[in-house]
């Protein structure tokens, strides 16, 4: 390991990852990111149909993808994904736990399932997805959870379930990590996005992301290629002495 150079240890040659989420936005750009990097990749997704175009992405750079239609609100679905990626490719290093929804409803006037439907994907879901690759994941393996800004900070606009679910995502990042880097060699992270374009920021007001320019000292919203970089920096041996941590990839926007 310490004869390794430096850009080595940001490789993934002979790894697979696991990304959810993967049919649309920053989900298909960690995807491609890690095959870039070297490693195959199963998708999983709700709308299975989109999946096609992100591993024609994985393809062209070079690596293996397989894909399945995953709810991960459902355990036996998340078991399913990476059952798959188990008997096709051998082996399970890495999982980015993307899939995620949001709501922007007032808080008395949310109903109990809308609320119930944002943890059930953005924080269970996760859960289910660690638990099923924490039980065939070898020493080594990486963990990266997708939180969020708005799981440290608020951003003016009434998202109690969504901000909810990617605070205890933190959460659970810590417990997985303190559970399993000992005694697994698995490391558990979390990623703290701000405010990068998908398809969530498309129902937000017209004018809202120019309007919260004035909180990011950067000046700008993050390019989804700097997101990925970062999903790829934590997944591999360049960060191999980092676990439980969260890193926020906000342009400075919580520390305003």
């Amino acid at each position: 390991m310490a004869d390794r150079p430096v850009l080595d240890r940001f490789r993934l040659d002979g790894k697979v990852a696991v990304v959810t989420g993967a049919s649309s936005g920053l989900g298909v750009a960690f995807a491609q990111a890690l095959a870039e990097a070297g490693a195959d990749v199963a998708l999983g997704a709700r709308r299975v149909e989109r999946l096609a175009d992100t591993a024609a992405l994985v393809e062209k750079a070079g690596r293996k993808a397989l894909t399945h239609g995953t709810d991960v609100a459902d355990p036996q679905s998340c078991t399913d994904l990476v059952a798959l990626a188990m008997e096709e490719f051998g082996r399970v290093d890495v999982l980015v736990n993307n899939a995620g929804v949001g709501t922007a409803v007032p808080a008395t006037h949310e109903t109990p399932e809308q609320f119930r439907q944002v943890i059930d994907v953005n924080l269970n879901g996760c859960y289910w997805m660690a638990q099923a690759c924490g039980r065939v994941m070898q020493p080594g393996s990486s963990i990266i959870n997708i939180s969020s800004a708005l799981g440290i900070t608020t951003a003016g606009l009434p998202q109690a379930a969504y901000a909810s679910s990617k605070a205890a995502l933190i959460g659970l990042t810590r417990d997985l990590a303190q559970q399993w880097t000992g005694r697994k060699g698995i490391r558990v992270n979390a990623i703290a996005p701000g405010f990068f374009e998908s398809e969530m920021t498309d129902h937000y007001p017209p004018g809202y992301l120019e309007a919260q320019k004035a909180r990011i000292p950067s000046g700008r919203k993050g390019d989804p290629a700097e997101l990925a970089a970062t999903v790829v920096f934590l997944a591999s041996d360049a960060a191999g002495y980092i676990t439980g941590q969260t890193l926020a990839v906000d342009g400075g926007m919580t520390i305003t």
